[in-house]
């Protein structure tokens, strides 16, 4: 009598039942399993061998683990030398403190923010203002942003905002993690709140000078039917 295989083949390379209906299928889950320890292999030791010839010393040792014949010329990886220097990029001339800008990407896509001055890393320090838009001050590459002809006129800019301001430890960026999974939100420390504060008190006073400016940054950009931006004077 002929036996057929409790798996059929439906096409080259897919059965028709998987591989844990299988395992159920042939009860592999009653059998015993053995775990024998593999034997310990014992180190291989140098051999001695006598060497004939009155002039050859009699015995020579010969390695258990010969070495290899191939070998990397270099012991040590030298890495690839370059004369290249990293450059910040240079500021657009239509870019300056207090310009008016219109992000492109990220979470607040779309908005109008101030830009307050470039970093020594060359990204764009912008703020909303936050109580305006909402955005906070954050830093932003140049490359993603439309810059506009509405010019404001904030002054001086404080030296401690800075990219060192922005960076965060490890054990940092854990606890806020935990937070949020916690609480749902994360806190902003009293002291960047604080500055937060500072800047748009400054920025809004520049800002009411101006009539329906506060209406125009608080607005988002869009397109319309018909509307091209590389026709359209910001």
């Amino acid at each position: 009598m002929s036996t057929s295989s409790r798996n059929s083949i439906l096409v080259p390379g897919v059965s028709r039942y998987s591989r844990s209906v299988i395992y159920a299928k042939k009860a592999l889950y009653k059998r015993n399993k053995y775990n024998t320890p593999a034997a310990v292999k014992e180190a291989a030791a140098d051999k001695t061998v006598e060497v004939k010839g009155a002039k050859n010393g009699g015995k020579r040792t010969i390695p258990a683990n010969k070495a290899s014949k191939f070998y990397p010329a270099e012991d040590v990886p030298q890495p690839k030398k370059s004369r290249k220097t990293v450059k910040v990029a240079g500021l657009r001339e239509s870019i300056t403190p207090g310009t008016v800008v219109i992000l492109l990407a990220g979470r607040h896509r779309g908005k109008r923010v101030v830009v307050l001055k470039q970093l020594d890393s060359g990204l764009l320090l912008v703020t909303g203002p936050f109580r305006v838009n909402g955005v906070p001050l954050r830093r932003v590459d140049q490359a993603y942003v439309i810059a506009t002809s509405t010019k404001i006129d904030i002054g001086a800019v404080d030296a401690k905002f800075n990219d060192a301001y922005f960076k965060k430890s490890s054990a940092t960026k854990s606890q806020e993690f935990l937070a949020s999974q916690q609480e749902g939100a994360k806190a902003v420390p009293a002291s960047k709140a604080a500055d937060q504060k500072a800047v748009d008190k400054a920025i809004l006073e520049a800002v009411v000078k101006t009539p329906f400016l506060r209406q125009y940054l608080s607005a988002k950009f869009g397109l319309s039917k018909g509307q091209f931006p590389h026709n359209m004077k910001f």
